[in-house]
């Protein structure tokens, strides 16, 4: 059973290869430990598991009351402009109770560009903060 009404999906698109899915579960372990109290789990388009739709059903079975889901996507194609919504519209039907949020895909973000800038600029040789 779920430990709160709320919880947090990470949405991602999903790879044949199962070392893919390693920094999103990186970035799920790191919000598990910010937010206690809220669900957060993983959802995928296609390609792993699980997707998307069986994620919210668990979380619905659980008693979930409400669901962000946060895609992480560095940009908004044809997944995030056309699928999601479907597969978004699909879950509230399935599940009316379960109030239904999506964020903005996180490379729409200013504040994650800013963080992907810095990295990239880290990484010039010469620089004093070179990533190893």
């Amino acid at each position: 059973m779920a430990a709160s009404d709320r919880a947090l999906v990470l949405f991602a698109h999903g790879a044949r290869d199962a070392r893919w899915r390693e920094p999103f579960e990186r970035l799920q372990q790191k919000l598990v430990a910010a937010l206690p109290g809220c669900e957060v789990r993983l959802a995928f388009l296609e390609l792993m598991s699980p997707l998307l739709a069986d994620t919210l059903a668990e979380l619905a079975a659980d008693g979930v009351a409400e669901v962000t889901v946060v895609p992480v996507f560095f940009g908004q194609g044809g997944h995030i402009r056309r699928d999601l919504p479907a597969l978004l519209d699909q879950c509230r039907q399935a599940h009316p109770g379960m109030r239904l949020h999506c964020a903005a895909a996180v490379g729409e973000s200013d504040a994650v560009l800013d963080a992907i800038a810095a990295y990239c600029m880290a990484s010039l040789p010469g620089t004093d903060r070179a990533q190893p």
